[in-house]
């Protein structure tokens, strides 16, 4: 079984509630009726720097991963959602192949502290876990939005505390994007979707990768 299929089988699970099947209906059809994916940093344009703390503290820069050669950048929302924990087992086991072809993963989370560091534990990840801060670098690529009421009522409901992990009252989330970054750091391959029952199977990364032009 492929992550795709992991994926919707724990979306029809869980869609079977009433009031989680409503509030996921309501924000996919409000970033549609937005207009966001228009937003999206797109393939060939420069994507943002930055300088992020890692899930053990140490601070990560863009440019420092584009020096060892192309950097796949993945945002997800946090270890908290079911999807990203499929997703996260993926990304760990296909690890081995991404770095065999010269490029570093790393996975931005707008979670902090604590949060960002149960993510790399609790599913054993090589690569870096970065807390994207205030999430300026996925408002800066495009891929953040502002949770529609139900969703927020639904996360408030089961006890998470989304301002909390995220260190400020923003209520943001990241939808799923991935981008494959060549050593200038522009977009040579990007996956996005509103609905956040969607990812990038590792092995749509690796084509990618593989496409690349990676020189000596």
């Amino acid at each position: 079984m492929n992550l795709q299929d992991m994926l919707d089988a724990e979306r029809a699970t869980r869609l079977v509630n009433e009031a989680v099947r409503a509030a996921y209906e309501e924000t996919v059809a409000t970033l549609n009726r937005n207009g966001f994916m228009p937003g999206v940093l797109a393939e060939e344009a420069q994507f943002p720097d930055f300088m992020l703390p890692n899930s053990e503290g140490r601070l990560v820069s863009l440019s420092g991963l584009l020096a060892r050669g192309p950097v796949i950048v993945q945002f997800f929302r946090g270890e908290w959602c079911p999807y990203c924990r499929l997703m996260l087992d993926a990304l760990v086991t296909a690890l081995p192949e991404i770095e065999a072809l010269g490029a570093t993963l790393v996975a931005l989370t707008p979670d902090t502290g604590a949060a960002a560091h149960d993510a790399k534990i609790k599913h054993g990840a090589a690569f870096d876990v970065l807390s994207d801060v205030d999430c300026g670098v996925g408002l800066a690529a495009g891929v953040v939005f502002r949770l529609p009421p139900l969703y927020k009522a639904r996360l408030i409901t089961v006890g998470l505390d989304i301002p909390d992990r995220h260190g400020n009252e923003a209520w943001f989330l990241p939808i799923p994007a991935v981008f494959l970054l060549d050593r200038d750091g522009r977009v040579a391959w990007r996956f996005a979707d509103v609905d956040f029952t969607h990812r990038a199977g590792p092995e749509r990364i690796i084509a990618a990768l593989r496409q690349l032009d990676t020189p000596e």
